[in-house]
Parts: structure tokens; C-alpha cells; sequence
């Protein structure tokens, strides 16, 4: 068996907050009296911060999993749930707390801006160093060079200072360094959001192409797509401990589901639109769908003060918010002037719902006196199978695509 090339046992990594003791008033007297009182309580405290001034906090804890050459692993989670304290611990820029982590291989990463560059030195000076810092020998840059600067696309500024690039020239030039490295492991924070779409597409090919080569990429962003469209595994981190680890798409299912802002709207959690039109109830029923059949929706605005409403739309999402289907009530009434307090509902069904099985997210979309947007999240509904008659094993979901359409045989 094949020795894993990142191994995590229990890795855990924690970090102490110092809180200040609250004053109303400070005079000069208390600064001087707390610089005297100060040495003697960390004296008898053997040198530890009071314990009423120190908390401990877990940023990573009992974190363990095995990562295998040439796999492609994103990591994904809430802002704070620990993705770039890991990466940190993998990347060796700091040690952890507890547990032990084990690398067979050179790693290159890239965690934020410009990191390694000097700001006073030029993009060709700093491909020099930065790829000294990452064990690039000079030999290999010499080689490289070109190839590093045709990929950045910034050769008419290779003799200037970095420090008067843009925040999308200096990622463009790190991850160009980072990914000519050759590495066995190459890791990927979220900086790939600062340079606009085509240098993302360039990237995504460019860490395909190092997986493909047999080395392993660990990549962590928010952009679910970019995450299900490289990599087969996922680990979702969350408050600092491991929710799941498996396949891409089981995972951000799991996360987004988890992440879901509501699932409902009723009298009681009515949703604003305009400062003058609430959405004061939204359902679809049933909530757990069968493919292909018969919903029923209704939709109930109230007016707090005249107000025009032009048209209305239902909108339905994947968890990953790409528009899918969209059902059209401009016929429904609209437009339409509701009175000061008065409350009107659309009600109706969609005929047939040929969605595959998975979770959705409905929201609608609307345009009312000067207001028009959409408004995501609103309903979360599942779609179960249909019974299949014919005998037949259905293709498996991720092969069926979104829909799956009825269709009838000439006779």
C-alpha cells in the first residue's frame, strides 16, 4: 500500500485572546501603579498572563485525515472555521498545538498577496526570490523565467516595482512562481478571487494540469463551482473540527444545506421587498417533491402604502445559487397597484417539476415602484426520485444532468 503523501493526526492548533480589564477613567496614577502591579502578578502567576485576561481558543482541534499523491482536495467551510490555520500548519508556516503532521514531498503555496515579494523590488527581481523562498534553484527560474512571465501576463511591467502593481498583478505573479514550481503538493488559498475570470480559468487549467502531472493540490475557496469543477474530494472544516471528508459533491451538498439562511416565510418571518411591500407568505407543497410532478405555490404580498407592483417571478437555484427554471406570472394579474394595508395572494401549481432528485433553493424575483432584484434562499425544497417502471437501473444523478424530461414513442 502506497504511503500517503499528507498525513493529519489529531492536529490541533490553539491560540490565547488577551482581553484588557474594562475602566471607565484612567489617570496617570493607575498607569503608574499597573506598571508597578503588572511584574509582580505575572511573577506570581509563574510568568503566565492573569487568568481573569487569557482565553484559550481552538482555532483547529482533533483534525486527522490522509491525503494521496496526485489527489485534488478542496477545503471549504465559514470564514473562521479554521481552512487557513490548516493550510498554514500544511504550508509549515506554523507549528501546531497537538497532533503530528507528516509530508513526503516538496510543497509550494500560495496563502496570500504577494507573499515573499518585496515591494521595492521588480517583478523580475522578485520571481528570483520568491522563487528562491519556494526551493526553486537559480538554474530552475533561468529555465522557467518565460514561461513564469507569458502565464502572469505582465511582461511590460517586469522591470518595475511591485509595489506599484495591482492587487490582480501581484496574484497573477505569485501563482505563476508558486505553480512553475513543480511541487509534489501545491496549496491554493482563496487569493485566486482577486484576479478577474480569465486568469481563474488559466489558474483552474493550470492546477489541472499539476494534478494530471501526478502531484497533489489541497485548494481552498467559497466558489462551490470552482471547487466541484477541480477537485473529486472535499473536507469541510467547521469551527475548527472535520464535518465531513468524501466525495466533492456530497460534501458542499452537505455544507450548503447546513448553511441555508431559511426555508421559510410566513406571517410571523415576513421577508421585506420595497420599504412599502413585504412578502408576507411563500410555501410550495409538497416539501419534499417527487421529479416530474404537480407543485402547488402561493405567494402573499401585503402594502403598507400604495404601492405598483409590475410584475412577479418565482426563481429556483441549485445550492451552488446557479439559476435553473424560472416560472413566469407576469400573466398573473400584473401589473397591479395594492392599496395602504391591503394583502393579495397568487396561487397556483406548476404542471410538472422534471428537476433530478436534490436539494433546491426557491426565491423570487420581483419589480415594484422603483425596485427591482431577486431575492435567493427564500424556500429550500427536496426533490426525491421517481418510481421507475420500466425495470431499468436510472442513470446515476450527476450523470442525468438537472432535468429529466417525459418524452412519447411515435406509434
Amino acid at each position: 500500500m502506497n504511503t500517503p503523501i499528507v498525513q493529519c493526526e489529531r492536529l490541533g492548533k490553539r491560540y490565547q485572546i488577551r482581553h484588557q480589564e474594562a475602566q471607565q477613567y484612567v489617570a496617570l496614577r493607575d498607569v503608574i501603579a499597573a506598571a508597578v502591579r503588572t511584574p509582580l502578578r505575572w511573577f506570581g502567576n509563574n510568568g503566565q498572563a492573569p487568568a481573569g485576561l487569557r482565553e484559550d481558543f481552538w482555532a483547529l482541534r482533533d483534525v486527522s485525515f490522509d491525503i494521496a499523491a496526485g489527489e485534488v482536495v478542496g477545503i471549504i467551510g465559514r470564514n473562521g472555521a479554521g481552512k487557513s490555520t490548516l493550510l498554514k500548519i500544511l504550508s509549515r508556516i506554523t507549528e501546531p498545538t497537538e497532533g503530528r503532521l507528516t509530508l513526503h514531498g516538496r510543497v509550494a503555496s500560495l496563502l496570500e498577496v504577494g507573499t515573499g515579494f518585496h515591494p521595492e523590488l521588480t517583478g523580475r527581481e522578485n520571481i528570483f526570490l520568491n522563487g528562491a523562498i519556494l526551493g526553486m534553484t537559480r538554474a530552475e527560474i533561468i529555465r522557467k523565467f518565460d514561461d513564469i512571465v507569458s502565464f502572469a501576463g505582465v511582461e511590460r511591467f517586469l522591470d518595475t516595482p511591485v509595489k506599484r502593481y495591482s492587487s490582480g498583478m501581484y496574484v497573477r505573479l505569485a501563482f505563476a512562481v508558486a505553480a512553475h514550481l513543480e511541487p509534489e503538493i501545491l496549496i491554493v488559498d482563496e487569493v485566486l478571487a482577486v484576479g478577474d475570470a480569465e486568469f481563474q480559468k488559466k489558474c483552474l487549467g493550470k492546477m489541472h494540469e499539476v494534478s494530471r502531472g501526478g502531484r497533489t493540490v489541497l485548494f481552498v475557496s467559497h466558489n462551490m463551482s470552482a471547487i466541484q469543477t477541480l477537485c473529486d474530494r472535499a473536507v469541510w472544516l467547521d469551527q475548527g473540527q472535520i464535518r465531513a471528508d468524501g466525495d466533492v459533491n456530497d460534501c458542499i451538498n452537505a455544507y450548503l444545506s447546513q448553511s441555508a439562511s431559511g426555508s421559510h416565510v410566513s406571517d410571523n418571518h415576513p421577508v421585506p421587498l420595497t420599504p412599502s411591500l413585504d412578502l408576507r407568505s411563500f410555501e410550495m407543497t409538497p416539501a419534499t417533491i417527487e421529479s416530474g410532478a404537480r407543485v402547488r405555490f402561493k405567494v402573499t404580498l401585503a402594502a403598507s402604502a400604495s404601492t405598483l407592483v409590475r410584475h412577479v417571478t418565482l426563481l429556483i437555484y441549485s445550492l451552488q445559487e446557479t439559476r435553473l427554471a424560472i416560472l413566469d406570472l407576469r400573466g398573473a394579474g400584473f401589473p397591479r397597484t395594492l392599496a395602504a394595508g391591503e394583502t393579495w395572494s397568487i396561487s397556483g401549481a406548476v404542471k410538472s417539476l422534471p428537476l433530478v432528485e436534490g436539494d433546491y433553493r426557491i426565491g423570487i424575483g420581483f419589480s415594484a415602484d422603483e425596485h427591482f432584484e431577486d431575492k435567493l434562499g427564500l424556500l429550500d425544497v427536496t426533490i426525491s426520485p421517481r418510481p421507475d417502471h420500466s425495470g431499468l437501473v436510472p442513470y446515476a444523478a450527476p450523470y442525468r444532468g438537472i432535468v429529466e424530461l417525459d418524452f412519447a414513442l411515435d406509434s
